[in-house]
């Protein structure tokens, strides 16, 4: 089964008839809303990034019989060349903060990494998007400062909040994990507009048409 990632606004995309319910794992209940599909809504009870129950979400997913997940989230460019209105399909990241783990209570490596696999399926469905780069995040909720923007910019290309937690629980239980980022906006201090979470919004507002199409290209290619 596919599992999709996002925002709220994924419930006002096309999708297949979902069904909301309370899953119940070791780490806390999640809400999914299941079907031929399984939805993810990662900011359940309007819980800011740093408060997200991510391995309850996983976890969840995981006893619902998702094999496959795909994320979408909303980024801020750390490149000039790299504009709002991009799709990108990252193919590392980093995190400056700490990730959530699984292996609470042994001692346990994994291998992080984003599935080449699934991305080449989604640029194949969505060709206009950009396939390569990487996907910094940070803790949030407040926007990154203006030399935090210039550090990263030296070894990421975006940069959000959560992606780097969710690939890294997906990659701990083995469930391929890809990512698709929609460019809202340049980070903090690459444009002479100020950021401001109301301004995120607005963009994200603007792109959601754009939104549901790439929702519906991904389950159409990967959600049989």
């Amino acid at each position: 089964m596919l599992g999709i990632i996002g925002g709220t606004s994924l419930l006002y995309c096309d999708l297949p008839p979902l069904e909301e319910k309370t899953v119940w794992t070791p780490y806390g209940p999640a809400a999914v809303h299941t079907g031929e599909i399984a939805l993810m809504l990662r900011h359940q009870a309007d819980r800011p990034p740093h408060q997200i129950n991510y391995q309850a979400q996983m976890a969840a997913l995981a006893l619902c019989g998702v094999d496959r997940v795909v994320a979408f989230g909303s980024v801020g460019s750390l490149k000039p060349l790299i504009q709002p209105g991009t799709v990108m399909l990252p193919t590392d990241y980093l995190s400056l903060t700490d990730i959530p783990s699984f292996h609470n209570h042994a001692i346990e490596h994994v291998m992080p990494a984003l599935d080449q696999g699934l991305v080449k399926q989604i640029s194949e469905a969505v060709p206009t998007a950009e396939v390569g780069g990487t996907y910094a995040q940070t803790r949030g909720p407040r926007i990154e400062t203006v030399s935090e923007v210039q550090a990263l910019a030296k070894i990421a290309d975006v940069v959000g909040m959560t992606v780097a937690s969710e690939a890294t629980l997906a990659r701990e239980l083995e469930i391929p994990f890809a990512a698709v980022c929609t460019v809202d906006n340049y980070a903090n201090g690459l444009s002479d507009e100020v950021l401001t979470y109301e301004h995120i919004l607005a963009t994200s507002k603007k792109y959601a048409r754009r939104t549901e199409d790439l929702v519906g290209a991904v389950v159409q290619a990967l959600g049989a």
